[in-house]
């Protein structure tokens, strides 16, 4: 009987173990895995240090487990919707900035860990080293705000509780709002070097510095300050609030849904429809004020091959790794978006024909390289990946619609298609010109003769004519 045991609680450690050394923690960079274990032992530092300094009341617990309360009504404001992306639109913000504020610093450093292990268990089972990850940035961040604030209170003879007096009371405010920002760019800093470890190429600006974004990050922070102004008079008060956060709650969502109903769930980058609606608008703009544009499309060369070698998962995987790869290398104002299953559509502003060319080539290039690893018993396979691109470009003067781009851009891309793929082909609508670009191409224009010329020389020609 003792050696059953004794066997079944090893074969239960070893399944663990197996588990741990399974986790994506260990195969990320070196610096990042680096880099996030030390926020980690940071905030258990912090809390072991502010643990042997705060002397625990009745009254600090009851406040604490009223707005840990309200938080945990937030997460489950959060289950239907649940996370997009790994990330979740919320306002705990509101609940926890009067932890920060009203408590001592232990408080503050502790509440994250509360909300984000019930985010684990209501909402979504997310990978351990980010949810863990989470709460400690969030509670560093929290505590660096606390101590900000009790620090400064202490400096200018205020307490943690609202005064009275109109003046007294106008500083107190600006150093919660002092504090709760202090919070907020600690928190994004650390956000920020976690996701561009993670994926080099995505976007920090449309990933968290968006102007819905900022607005919905502004909105928190006054709705938290007014909070926590409300419940340092009358801790009662925070029930009075719980109706009006969570409608703000919902509005938010709402806002969010309307963005999700503008993107592809895959990719993340605009649908067909939305794209359409935006390009059909920028095109009309680019007609009415005489300046250039131009359209791209671009298709995965022998995307059947790739799922039918190497399983759906892996075509997703392609999918996601091509959009990361657009979004990091187009300028903010370009438009990418997932026009068909494996087909994805460029819309240039205010780009010549030239330039518009040397951007598709430069995409082109990028994908080539990529890096997708097929799982296998052999440690993975590297999964080859090309694309083949049509360009159309709308010079300047030029009336043409939409729908008359697009077939341009469709003419190009089937000709890059047919002429052995992961090339570029162009055709400029105003100026008769064509160009190809590739690998063994060796980057060719055309003009109305037929005659190739290099790449840059005809396009200087064909300005100039």
């Amino acid at each position: 009987m003792v050696e059953e045991a004794l066997m079944g609680l090893s074969r239960r450690l070893t399944r663990r173990l197996a588990a741990v050394s399974d986790w994506a923690l260990w195969r990320l960079p070196r610096w990042l895995m680096a880099f996030l274990l030390t926020v980690v032992v940071a905030d258990l530092a912090a809390i072991a240090v502010a643990a042997a300094f705060t002397t625990i009341t009745a009254d600090n617990l009851a406040l604490f487990g009223l707005l840990l309360g309200c938080t945990a009504v937030a997460v489950e404001l959060s289950r239907k919707t649940g996370e997009q992306g790994g990330m979740m639109k919320d306002v705990h913000g509101v609940w926890e900035l009067p932890v920060a504020i009203l408590l001592p610093p232990l408080y503050a450093l502790i509440v994250p860990i509360a909300r984000v292990a019930l985010t684990q268990l209501r909402v979504r089972h997310a990978p351990p080293h980010r949810r863990v990850y989470t709460a400690a940035a969030v509670g560093l961040s929290y505590g660096a705000a606390s101590l900000s604030f009790h620090g400064l209170a202490g400096a200018v003879g205020l307490t943690a509780a609202a005064p009275g007096a109109l003046g007294h009371d106008t500083v107190w405010t600006l150093l919660v709002v002092l504090s709760a920002l202090i919070k907020l760019v600690l928190n994004k800093a650390m956000i920020m070097t976690a996701i561009k470890g993670t994926s080099p190429s995505a976007s920090l600006r449309r990933a968290l510095l968006t102007r819905e974004s900022i607005y919905n990050d502004m909105a928190e922070l006054c709705i938290g300050v007014l909070v926590t102004y409300g419940v340092a008079g009358n801790p009662l008060l925070v029930l009075a609030a719980l109706p009006v956060v969570t409608l703000l709650q919902r509005s938010l969502r709402h806002a969010q849904l309307v963005t999700d109903s503008r993107a592809d769930s895959k990719t993340g980058l605009l649908n067909a429809a939305t794209w359409d609606r935006e390009a059909t608008a920028e095109v009309a703009r680019a007609v009415r004020t005489r300046s250039p544009l131009a359209i791209a499309l671009l298709d995965i060369d022998k995307f059947k091959v790739i799922n039918d070698t190497y399983g759906h998962l892996v075509g997703d995987q392609v999918l996601k790794e091509i959009a990361r790869t657009l979004n990091g290398m187009l300028r903010d104002y370009d438009v990418a978006g997932r026009f068909g299953g494996e087909e994805f559509s460029l819309l240039l502003p205010q780009t010549r024909a030239v330039d518009a060319f040397r951007i598709a080539e430069r995409v082109r290039a990028n994908i080539a390289a990529l890096s997708v690893i097929a799982p296998g018993e052999t440690g993975g396979e590297r999964v080859q990946v090309t694309v083949s691109i049509g360009v159309a470009a709308l010079d300047s003067g030029s009336r043409r619609e939409l729908a008359q781009l697009m077939a341009a851009a469709d003419a190009a891309l089937y000709r890059a298609k047919a002429s052995g793929r992961d090339q570029v082909q162009m055709i400029s609508t105003t100026r008769g010109l064509s160009a190809v670009s590739g690998p063994g191409v060796g980057g060719t224009a055309r003009g109305a003769n037929g005659g190739g010329t290099d790449v840059p020389s005809a396009f200087r020609r064909a300005q100039n004519s």
